[in-house]
């Protein structure tokens, strides 16, 4: 009978699996030591639309979890703030040149008249806790 050393199998297996989890714990720690996992920041979320309306762009606020804590807009049309002041703004809210502040709701509309209605429609949130981020881009 003709049989093989197998002996070594089992300790060179083991010696792998010995190196590859030192490896691993090595990357975790050293994520955690150099702080690779902070300062994640959660995503906002806000729903709203826009459609031409004659020669007016109008945005129609349609809700989002985060809707309660959204506390500013900031509208650019082709490049450019848009002057929101004499334009329709929801009630409870402040119109300025480049957008509109204050508490908004479900259902709000904010329409403007472009000096061109062809341009990229832009609409930034700013929110309570400082996060700032792109509600609405489209292109008419």
């Amino acid at each position: 009978m003709n049989f093989k050393n197998e002996e070594a199998v089992s300790p060179v297996i083991g010696v792998i699996l010995m190196v590859a989890i030192t490896v691993i714990l090595a990357a975790v720690i050293a994520a955690f030591v150099f702080g690779m996992t902070g300062n994640v920041q959660t995503t906002k979320t806000v729903s709203m639309q826009a459609k031409l309306d004659g020669g007016n762009i109008t945005m129609t606020i349609s809700g989002g979890p985060d809707l309660s804590t959204l506390q500013n807009v900031t509208i650019t049309h082709a490049g450019s703030p848009v002057d929101m002041v004499g334009e329709v703004v929801p009630s409870g809210t402040t119109a300025y040149e480049g957008g509109v502040s204050g508490r908004f709701n479900v259902g709000d509309v904010i329409s403007f008249e472009p000096s061109s209605v062809s341009g990229r429609l832009l609409v930034v949130g700013k929110w309570s806790d400082g996060a700032e981020q792109i509600i609405l881009d489209r292109t008419f």
